[in-house]
């Protein structure tokens, strides 16, 4: 009997404690190389730096436990490439709208009905949403639904947000919620 039987839990099946294990020990060593960047990898910090690894590896699996992530690296490749064309292409619409005094903005909100279950893979795609020109998630609205904050009310906002929803899911492995 473990520990978590004993607290009256079933213990965690075998693989997702080596799901968790494999996601505390990346963690951790993104932590420890981060330590090792802010102090120059100096010797004499190396023992802080693994103790302050171990405890962010400890808070960030209590703030945001380890979930299954179903990663392509090709497909990983082609969204990323994706991502930076539309940036490119949204921020220099951006600029274009602030420098063209004849082009209006209509700023104001939009409620979008995402089809992606709160957990891990939404907060990447609302991460990734806030990194593009123009649009800007604000919070959580009625039936699961994401308040955005966009340039233009006018344009397409929702159908734009849906294929990148849609292709975040196929790149991240998400799967749209039940409903």
């Amino acid at each position: 009997m473990n520990f978590s039987e004993e607290q009256g839990r079933p213990a965690a099946p075998p693989a997702h404690r080596l799901g968790t294990a494999a996601t505390a020990i990346s963690r951790a060593a993104v932590f420890f190389g981060f330590w090792l960047v802010l102090t120059g990898a100096d010797a004499g910090d190396l023992a802080a730096g693994i103790i302050a690894a171990v405890a962010a590896t400890w808070a960030s699996l209590r703030l945001m436990p380890a979930q299954p992530w179903h990663l392509h690296p090709i497909k990983l490749a082609g969204y990323v490439l994706h991502f930076l064309r539309q940036s490119i292409t949204a921020g220099v619409d951006v600029a274009w709208r602030a420098l063209a005094p004849q082009l209006r903005l209509r700023p104001g909100f939009v409620v979008y009905p995402a089809q992606l279950p709160p957990g891990t893979t939404r907060e990447a795609f609302c991460a990734i949403m806030s990194l593009m020109p123009g649009t800007l998630p604000c919070g959580v609205a009625e039936g699961n639904g994401l308040t955005i904050h966009c340039l233009d009310v006018t344009q397409p906002v929702a159908g734009q947000l849906a294929a990148e929803e849609a292709l975040c899911m196929r790149t991240l492995g998400g799967a749209p919620r039940d409903g």
